[in-house]
């Protein structure tokens, strides 16, 4: 842990560098590699008819800038679910949240004729809430006491349903599934800037909401009994906790399909390096969950040359084994 002789300060700042090396990485590498004197000379002065100026600006900066945001807003979603529901194996992807979402944008682009990138975002973000309603139903007790391994189990049969469902309307529709293809593995190439701008209150929303809660996320590691001594209310704070979580979970399934892992991997290497405290673990988990998705997807350009691997696959190769690994140790 970042403590004593080594500021988490200090660590906060390495982070930063890691995500700005990663991003010059994910601009300049690739089947086209963009040598540092083309790259400034494309910030500096614009050549529309250079091929690399070209590919920089409508590819490289696009994909790098969404591969940051959607991996710092997973990673960010990833660490308040495993709060929530103190369960450190909760993410969006294995609790159902981005299944649903991508569920709702595959009726959405199939059954309905809605295809702008604004109605595509509030398709997923429906569907990442009824998600997680009905993970919160299942995986009650008698009680209405929430067990971690009750959520895990109730977030994997919903994340089956879900896919199935999207899976079956995608066989009959055909012409819908090569639309959403790359949504279904996860990509960030092939997009637009233009389609962050839609997102970006969305985006903005949920950090906001954690800049104003990040004291009580803190509160709710005491337990619901410690929160209530403290004059607080447990289950307004996990509601819009909750908000927050379907914010960022859901634009990021708009933006970039279903990417997995990310949310479960980086909140524990973040509590390892800088501790649980949410005032340092939220900053630290944005900037190692833009660093991990930037550099797997510069290392799925190079997996299958020159075929791009969208980069769901890559976070999976990566997410798969920890996954296990911790499961083993957290449930053993």
């Amino acid at each position: 842990m970042l403590s004593g002789r080594f500021p988490r300060g200090l660590g906060l700042l390495l982070g930063l560098m890691l995500v700005a090396a990663s991003f010059v990485a994910s601009v300049m590498l690739g089947t086209t590699e963009i040598a540092p004197t083309t790259f400034l000379e494309a910030l500096l002065h614009y050549d529309p008819s250079r091929v690399a100026h070209i590919i920089l600006f409508t590819e490289r900066l696009p994909r790098a800038v969404i591969a940051a945001l959607v991996g710092a807003s997973l990673a960010i979603a990833g660490a308040l679910m495993q709060t929530l529901t103190r369960n450190p194996l909760a993410s969006p992807s294995i609790l159902g949240i981005n299944a649903g979402a991508m569920f709702f944008v595959v009726i959405a682009v199939s059954l309905l004729p809605l295809h702008a990138p604004a109605e595509v975002v509030w398709a997923a973000l429906l569907g990442a809430l009824v998600a997680a309603c009905l993970v919160v139903l299942l995986s009650r007790g008698r009680h209405g006491e929430l067990s971690p391994l009750r959520v895990v189990l109730a977030g994997v049969a919903v994340t089956a349903m879900f896919v199935s469902f999207s899976q079956g309307l995608l066989i009959i529709d055909r012409q819908s599934f090569e639309s959403v293809l790359y949504w279904l593995a996860g990509s960030v190439s092939g997009r637009e800037l233009s389609l962050v701008v839609p997102l970006l209150p969305l985006f903005g929303a949920a950090l906001l909401l954690c800049a104003l809660l990040v004291r009580h996320a803190n509160a709710l590691l005491l337990g619901d009994d410690m929160v209530k001594g403290l004059g607080m209310r447990a289950g307004t704070i996990k509601l819009l906790l909750g908000l927050a979580v379907i914010l960022l979970a859901g634009s990021s399934v708009a933006l970039a399909g279903m990417i997995g892992f990310v949310g479960l991997i980086v909140p524990h290497i973040a509590r390892g390096l800088f501790g649980v405290d949410h005032r340092w673990l939220l900053p630290a988990c944005a900037l190692l969950g833009a660093s991990l998705l930037l550099l797997a997807d510069v290392a799925s350009r190079f997996l299958m040359p020159p075929q791009d691997v969208p980069v769901g696959v890559m976070t999976a190769l990566i997410g798969t084994p920890f996954f296990i690994h911790l499961a083993r140790r957290k449930l053993a």
